[in-house]
């Protein structure tokens, strides 16, 4: 590639992140900004006056709850959530891959379809299975479902799995391991990257859910940030822009951390490699 055809090339790429980040630099300059200057500037970046009297309004929260306990909440919901999707995915992955049974495929065909189900049809049905269950107003139902294995997950963990030789298991068989010691002690080192990788996805996709906690949460106490940003307006007198703004920078930080800390395995993560050298 010529000097001028790499130049116009990063050119381009750099309007385009600019554009993609433009509204992220928005979020955070007007956190900083007075509630009449928000929209009143909303072309420019640079506040007038930095406010940071927005991010110690904006932490009290709302209904006795400062957003202390709806960071809490969310970490809660997403840590253990996280925990057992790859826990649980891993272990189904392991089995359809690695596994004969009678049906493997079938059941695998399964999985598949599940990712091809919309959303918008299994919500009554989970609605009213959890509160026969009795679990509404609590983090069950939010919870207890991902230790059932996400099929994105068990798709990529397989891909992984499949790359493994065989002959691994088998060397393994005859120094003694069963099953289960060949997962742990063979098969998960090789597939940490998928692991890692469904881990990010599933700390994003929770964070970020709010059709969740809006259906099964019902006291302000339970409120994880997704759901405490949408109700935070509604729970003011007068309307805290500047305090909403300010807690939903805030909030973006777990991801950009997670994202900076991590980023190296998103990309080895779509490789179906397992193997390396």
């Amino acid at each position: 590639m010529s000097r001028g055809k790499a130049g116009l090339y990063h050119l381009i790429v750099g309007v385009l992140a600019l554009l993609m980040i433009y509204p992220i630099l928005w979020l955070a300059a007007s956190s900083l900004k007075q509630n009449n200057e928000i929209f009143s500037t909303a072309y420019s970046l640079i506040p007038s006056k930095l406010e940071f009297s927005n991010y110690v309004s904006g932490w009290k929260g709302f209904a006795n709850n400062s957003f202390s306990t709806f960071f809490k909440n969310s970490f809660i919901i997403v840590i253990i959530s996280t925990i057992g999707s790859v826990v649980s995915s891993a272990l189904v992955a392991y089995g359809l891959a690695r596994i004969p049974f009678k049906g493997a495929s079938f059941w695998f065909g399964c999985v598949m379809l599940t990712m091809m189900l919309p959303t918008d049809v299994t919500i009554i049905p989970q609605y009213v299975m959890f509160a026969k269950l009795e679990w509404l107003s609590s983090f069950k139902p939010i919870i207890v479902p991902s230790f059932f294995g996400m099929p994105f997950f068990i798709f990529l963990m397989m891909q992984f799995i499949r790359t493994v030789p065989v002959e691994l298991d088998e060397a393994a068989k005859m120094d003694g391991c069963n099953k289960y010691m060949i997962f742990f002690r063979i098969m998960i080192p090789l597939i940490v990257p998928s692991l890692v990788t469904s881990a990010i996805f599933s700390f994003y996709w929770k964070w970020d859910d709010f059709m969740g906690p809006l259906l099964y949460l019902n006291k302000p106490s339970l409120y994880p940030v997704s759901l405490a940003l949408k109700l935070f307006l509604d729970g003011e007198s007068i309307n805290n822009w500047g305090g909403m703004f300010a807690m939903s920078t805030l909030s973006l930080v777990p991801i950009v951390v997670v994202f900076f800390l991590f980023q190296k395995y998103i990309v080895e993560g779509i490789s179906t490699s397992g193997l390396k050298g």
